[in-house]
């Protein structure tokens, strides 16, 4: 399916006072021509842009919405693109699902009744639960789970997120989420590590808190969200009824897949509201951000200053009380992503009154929201999330010989190497399972990417080949060691037998029976995980019920075909069923493990 999004069916803009509206809309269409789809400026070179009609198009995102905040403010929210294909356009009053961005509004409203005194952030949250309680073992002796740990997802707690409910599918009670029982489509949340000792990210967890919030006021979710938070906020367009009231659909966007096709039904429910269950707009999500930019500045609302200041403290993994933290000292900022099906979005907004709020309708929304997000930043000279400008020395010559020095393969845990090698005078990386990148000098010992925010560095300790590479990566240094030569010889073969394989674009050794009897075994709810690599086992056990979700309306399978080689390595298939098709994308180790998979709507 291909389409263009009805860019000239934009809302009128939302002006602040702050400039003339002349100014403003010289800002929005600067964003609007010029999205940087690279993490990387190089110094005195033209930035790589695109349109975001160009961008939504080649990403197959229907609809955008985006609010920004300056001096506390909204200056401006627009919508682009399309509610729903051959429907109405995307204005600043579509609803669209916040997703994870649930979890901060839900922690507002904990926090108030924490300096409310009804509930305390310390104590052991069984004390308010009354319909259920979080199952005694051997973690929850050791330490009791508290709100607290809850809210910064350091409770041990299981599930990671919940795939939602299809049109038509049986909803489950709350308790039957939390216990894991029919029609509940997620494990049991329970609690697997000991409380407060390790960071992990549980959508559980706020099942914990959406039933703890609910025992304490006597009131569903809804309505005591809407009491607590979204009514005194102002945030008049926002609910978290699930599912959405059926006089209302026609706000809402309707969710798409990566290849263009909407998701069967329409948008799923979620009866795990805390976590995912907010409909909102940009300009909502927005009032929210500059509430506790105002409440950080001394002015109470909902929170109390020194409350607002306890939710965006800086704890294990830089979370805060349900949101996330970054920035420098001089320049903090909290923020949130959501990814529900159909549905991603991105909050951003700095302590001292700048933001912004991008929604999508699509499950490639994210990427373009990132997109948006390092456009808006740059625009408005935000200290963070812009491109990185980075100086490559074009007047440096750096010899074959040392050039040479640096080739070689560098073991980069868990079980990746990095391939370094010199091509026509110029040194090329490539990372297992990925396309091979250019390498630009900065220096004679450092080099950057153009397409990745990352420096490789070879310390300068011996005339001899480079016996260990840096990597300087999201403000992380991962050193890696260089292979000796039996160890490289292999790797180098492995290569070499994938150049072949993708010249002749052959499958690899018994990848098509992989892909088959992985089908089979999703649809049946029974992955073989001793076939599979530690880590591919370990995501397709925390999102089998949303791949289970992908491929269960697609009737039976009819066909799997070879399509052929990628460059990073893939064996590529088409799969049909009875109506629809997916491309499957394996990697297979040299045992022949499933190493790696994605799959994605067929194009």
């Amino acid at each position: 399916m291909r389409y263009v999004p009805a860019l000239a069916a934009i809302c009128a803009c939302v002006l602040s006072a702050q400039a003339p509206p002349s100014d403003i809309e010289q800002r929005i269409q600067r964003i609007q021509r010029g999205i940087l789809t690279q993490p990387v400026i190089t110094k005195g070179d033209t930035p790589a842009t695109t349109s975001l009609a160009d961008r939504m198009t080649a990403m197959r995102v229907p609809g955008v919405s985006i609010a920004v905040i300056h001096e506390g403010k909204i200056e401006w929210a627009r919508g682009f693109g399309v509610a729903s294909l051959g429907g109405a356009a995307v204005t600043p009053d579509t609803l669209f699902q916040a997703a994870s961005i649930s979890k901060p509004v839900t922690a507002m409203a904990a926090l108030h009744l924490v300096q409310s005194g009804k509930i305390e952030l310390d104590t052991d949250v069984n004390q308010y639960l009354k319909t259920w309680k979080v199952p005694a073992n051997i973690f929850t002796v050791k330490q009791r789970v508290t709100l607290r740990e809850l809210l910064t997802h350091t409770a041990g707690m299981t599930v990671h997120g919940f795939p939602g409910y299809a049109a038509g599918e049986t909803l489950p009670t709350l308790v039957q989420v939390l216990s894991g029982e029919k029609p509940a489509n997620t494990t049991a949340i329970v609690v697997d590590t000991t409380p407060g000792t390790e960071w992990r990210y549980s959508g559980g967890g706020f099942v914990v808190a959406q039933l703890l919030l609910q025992d304490v006021t006597g009131q569903r979710f809804p309505a005591l969200m809407h009491d607590l938070v979204l009514g005194p906020i102002g945030m008049t367009r926002s609910t978290y009824e699930q599912p959405l009231p059926k006089d209302r659909m026609a706000e809402a966007a309707m969710p798409y897949r990566p290849g263009g096709q909407p998701v069967p039904g329409g948008p799923h429910t979620y009866p795990e509201m805390a976590p995912a269950g907010l409909w909102t707009t940009p300009s909502d999500l927005a009032r929210f951000a500059m509430e506790i930019q105002k409440e950080l500045a001394g002015k109470p609302g909902v929170l109390s200053t020194a409350m607002a200041r306890e939710m965006v403290k800086p704890g294990m993994n830089n979370w805060g009380l349900g949101i996330e933290t970054g920035g420098s000292p001089a320049h903090p900022y909290f923020t949130h992503s959501g990814a529900n099906e159909g549905f991603q979005c991105d909050l951003v907004a700095y302590d001292n009154g700048d933001g912004a709020v991008i929604m999508t309708n699509s499950d490639t929304g994210g990427q373009l929201a990132g997109e948006i997000l390092r456009t808006i930043a740059y625009e408005y000279k935000w200290p963070d999330f812009v491109p990185r400008e980075v100086s490559e020395n074009k007047d440096l010559t750096i010899s074959r010989d040392v050039l040479s020095r640096y080739a070689g393969v560098y073991a980069m845990p868990p079980g990746v190497n990095m391939l370094i090698t010199v091509e026509n005078g110029q040194l090329i990386s490539q990372m297992t399972g990925q396309q091979k990148v250019p390498l630009f000098a900065k220096s004679e010992t450092t080099f950057f990417p153009k397409v990745v925010d990352a420096e490789i560095e070879f310390p300068k300790d011996t005339n001899g080949p480079a016996n260990q590479l840096i990597l300087h990566q999201n403000g992380r240094d991962m050193t890696a060691k260089r292979l000796d030569d039996a160890e490289a010889k292999k790797v180098l073969d492995e290569a070499a037998a994938f150049e072949k394989r993708f010249k002749d674009q052959a499958p690899a050794p018994g990848s098509e029976a992989t892909v088959r009897r992985l089908i089979t075994e999703v649809q049946a709810g029974k992955p073989d995980y001793d076939r599979m690599s530690p880590a591919l086992a370990n995501a397709t056990r925390q999102q089998l019920p949303q791949i289970q979700s992908m491929i269960a309306g697609l009737g039976a399978l009819q066909a799997v075909t070879f399509k052929g080689v990628g460059p990073g390595g893939a064996d590529i298939y088409q799969v049909k069923f009875e109506k629809g098709s997916l491309d499957y994308r394996v990697w297979l180790t040299a045992e022949g493990k499933l190493d790696r998979a994605n799959v994605r709507p067929s194009e």
